[in-house]
């Protein structure tokens, strides 16, 4: 197998007393052009693909196919966006939905009343020192939106997104296709998100096997992994 871990990022990790590899896969630019996420796994991961493997695919990757990545001038912030804007703590690695773009593509996603709700409890958390209320009241919709970082690929680099629609029945769609098991994962350097899966995955196994993001946070173009039991 000649695939190798991307920069910085171990090849292997041990989870629950088991050695997992996950083997980053390195693709094309995917554009909204391509339609179809499993045509490109057919062509550049079906070939490594080994029994009892799990096949883990970005959920930018399946976003940007189903449209709904935007470049950030073609979003129009409302004032509320730009308002709620101005009080989400930016990290090291985005800003997550601290710019009106990303903002607003939340308020689209999940309502205006939840917004307002998750904005009234995370000021509450912030009170008590209590932090993340955010987004555990708006949601995994409004976790999964990611906003135009320098250090993406470009023209990503300039794009807001969405989190893709139906990633449970996409990764069924998958998996059946290729006959292994799939999830389909929101992952950065600061945690996983599972946001779907084909039946039989252990997601909380998948996301502490994934849990340091071995397919990179930059320009790495590999949107697609492999985790395997190392014997």
């Amino acid at each position: 197998m000649d695939l190798q871990p991307n920069k910085g990022k171990n090849l292997i990790i041990e989870v629950t007393g088991r050695r997992f590899a996950r083997y980053p896969v390195k693709t094309k630019l995917i554009t909204p052009k391509d339609k179809d996420i499993s045509a490109i796994i057919e062509e550049y991961a079906k070939k490594y693909l080994q029994p009892k493997d799990i096949l883990f695919i970005s959920e930018k990757a399946v976003a940007i196919i189903q449209g709904r990545s935007y470049p950030i001038q073609e979003i129009k912030a409302g004032q509320l966006a730009i308002f709620l804007s101005r009080f989400v703590k930016k990290t090291p690695i985005g800003i997550g939905l601290g710019s009106p773009a990303t903002m607003q593509l939340a308020i689209e996603e999940v309502g205006v009343v939840r917004i307002l709700a998750a904005s009234v409890c995370g000021f509450i958390g912030k009170i008590f020192g209590v932090k993340g209320l955010f987004y555990i009241v708006a949601g995994s919709k409004a976790r999964s939106i990611d906003g135009a970082v320098p250090y993406a690929i470009p023209p990503y680099n300039t794009h807001v997104s969405k989190g893709p629609l139906h990633a449970d029945k996409v990764a069924q769609q998958i998996a059946d296709k290729i006959a292994t098991l799939v999830a389909i994962v929101d992952a950065n350097d600061f945690g996983v998100n599972i946001l779907g899966a084909s039946k039989g995955v252990d997601k909380k196994l998948v996301a502490k096997i994934i849990q340091d993001n071995p397919l990179g946070q930059s320009d790495e173009q590999t949107p697609i992994g492999i985790i395997r039991l190392v014997e």
